[in-house]
């Protein structure tokens, strides 16, 4: 309250003091006690500063400002050194087949018993007879249980004729001796997992990254008798054949012989024209 006071008496006096002051030197005053009022005021012209007022209550808070623009990026800093390696995750599960092969495994009823490789069916090596000139070229594995369709005749007198295969073991080699005339049985392999399929004649082990199914002897069609017209492709019957059960006869139909390699055109340091080649079966 005694500041209030105090405010409103110097804005008296400084009015008091102004006004009269400039209304002074415009007015004709005569009376004396008018002159004294004017000189009284005249003199207030110079008032003295008063002293410090008290500290006002604290204002109401300001709006807040505008945001400042972003700064700049600051300088990359240095790579920090690897961490240690972390364990190995379980292993997921096996992607989709995507190829696949498969192969006649020649003199055995069975598959190789490899990851991957399973036996599809087996059945009897038959091909064309050895003095024939017609038919197959080739020798196949038939299956043990044929399927005829209704439409089958009975009487077709042309004809090209299937004829079991039979092992030929000649002259003083003893190994499979016991073999001869008898008939060999095939079956027929897929695998799975691999999807190239290869038979390399003269080799029992196969190339670094192939997977050996199977080695044994290279056989084909004899070429001593001049009455042998018949022709097979070369074939890898495997090195410890089967036989089939109840079927030996001495037939002649298809005939396995070794096959040997001669000098003419061949190297006989390396290929020795008394033994005979090996073979393997390999997939990747």
């Amino acid at each position: 309250m005694k500041l209030g006071y105090l405010i409103l008496l110097l804005v008296t006096l400084e009015f008091i003091c102004t006004v009269p002051a400039a209304n002074a030197k415009s007015l004709s005053l005569e009376t004396s006690r008018n002159r004294r009022q004017s000189s009284d005021t005249q003199t207030c012209t110079t008032p003295r500063d008063g002293r410090d007022g008290l500290t006002g209550p604290q204002g109401l808070a300001g709006m807040p400002g505008t945001p400042g623009t972003p700064g700049r990026d600051g300088q990359p800093g240095t790579k920090g050194e690897n961490g240690q390696e972390g364990p190995t995750g379980a292993q997921g599960p096996s992607g989709l087949n995507g190829g696949g092969v498969t192969y006649i495994r020649w003199g055995k009823t069975t598959c190789s018993n490899i990851p991957g490789t399973q036996t599809v069916y087996d059945g009897y090596t038959v091909g064309t007879e050895h003095r024939h000139s017609g038919g197959g070229a080739n020798v196949i594995c038939l299956p043990k249980v044929p399927q005829y369709h209704a439409e089958a005749s009975t009487d077709n007198p042309g004809k090209a004729e299937l004829y079991g295969a039979e092992y030929q073991i000649w002259g003083n080699q003893q190994y499979l001796r016991e073999h001869h005339d008898h008939n060999a049985p095939c079956a027929v392999c897929e695998v799975s997992t691999r999807s190239k399929h290869l038979m390399i004649p003269a080799l029992y082990d196969c190339p670094d990254g192939w997977i050996e199914e199977y080695d044994g002897w290279l056989v084909a069609e004899g070429t001593h008798h001049v009455n042998h017209k018949g022709r097979i492709t070369y074939t890898c019957l495997d090195k410890n054949p089967d036989v089939i059960p109840g079927l030996y006869a001495d037939t002649n139909g298809v005939l396995f012989y070794h096959v040997e390699a001669t000098c003419n055109g061949l190297p006989c340091q390396a290929y020795d024209n008394r033994k005979e080649l090996s073979c393997v079966v390999c997939t990747k």
